[in-house]
């Protein structure tokens, strides 16, 4: 019988921790699952590992090699090449309690349906086990993830999407000379499709890494300027509330000057309120180059 669930992981020099999220996946008390891996480009053998992993035959293992291009473009390679019903990303850093996968398809079972984007459950921190933000106010509640955060929600969250509802978005956008845009492009825009069926559950085990992307954010911020522009003009129209929309202009405005854009009020979706965001804007703009000086 086709697996339900395909878990993917994108992979960049990291062989080093790959095989933890391995060894996550080969304990899972249920194997009814495809591991995919989106290699994006690494030198540092992860493909002769992953094969040799897929000879080993614990897992149903695919592995998919691309030119490197970041993290979105990765998870755009997932997107076309998932085949089963659900999808969920595990970072290479990253692990999966033995009981993860058996309760995202026991829930799914239970609960799931075609009304719904998916499922949204809980990271926890890999050495201290202690539960990253804020958990949901019950199980199998509608919401969607920016409704989460608006109603004060904090914390990364670990999300389950219907492969087919993530196929009929728009891919990640490309910008030579980038290779970041915020994932959450697309988690904005699945939210104005359909919500997400909460589940207080750990799916995730998290560690953040000194190279990862989440604590190397100022050095993103001016390495991939017009990645987080692309990002914040989403942001403008889909923030359901008046602040966080200044704030996404704020950031756009930042952004844009990073980028050298002459022309960004023109292009943004909400000119007089990015015209009023232009001192904030400029301010943070002169916060990140200092911030990344200050860590490189």
């Amino acid at each position: 019988m086709k697996p339900l669930l395909t878990v993917f992981t994108p992979a960049f020099n990291r062989a080093d921790c790959l095989r933890r999220c391995y060894e996550s996946l080969r304990r899972q008390t249920c194997r009814e699952f495809i591991w995919l891996v989106v290699d994006d480009g690494s030198s540092d053998g992860t493909g002769e590992l992953v094969r040799g992993w897929m000879q080993e035959g614990e897992l149903e293992i695919r592995y998919h090699y691309q030119e490197n291009g970041g993290m979105h473009t990765a998870h755009n390679a997932a997107y076309e090449l998932v085949e089963t019903e659900l999808n969920v990303c595990l970072d290479s850093d990253d692990r999966m309690p033995e009981d993860a996968v058996a309760s995202i398809l026991e829930f799914w079972e239970r609960h799931g349906n075609d009304r719904v984007a998916g499922l949204v459950g809980l990271d926890a921190d890999v050495e201290t086990g202690e539960l990253i933000g804020t958990a949901f106010e019950a199980d199998a509640r509608e919401t969607t993830l920016t409704g989460f955060y608006a109603a004060g929600g904090r914390g990364d969250k670990k999300l389950v999407y219907r492969t087919a509802l993530m196929k009929q978005l728009p891919p990640y956008p490309v910008f030579p000379g980038e290779k970041y845009v915020g994932l959450g492009y697309k988690y904005m825009l699945a939210d104005r499709i359909a919500p997400l069926l909460t589940m207080n559950k750990v799916l995730c085990l998290v560690e953040y890494r000194e190279d990862g992307s989440s604590r190397n954010m100022f050095r993103q911020y001016v390495l991939n300027p017009r990645g987080f522009a692309f990002l914040r003009k989403e942001g403008m129209q889909y923030q359901p509330s008046r602040f966080r929309r200044f704030l996404e202009a704020a950031h756009y405005v930042s952004a844009s000057l990073l980028a050298r854009n002459p022309r960004f009020l023109q292009e943004s979706p909400r000119p007089w309120l990015t015209l009023a965001a232009v001192p904030l804007g400029a301010a943070l703009m002169i916060l990140i180059i200092v911030k990344n000086k200050r860590k490189g």
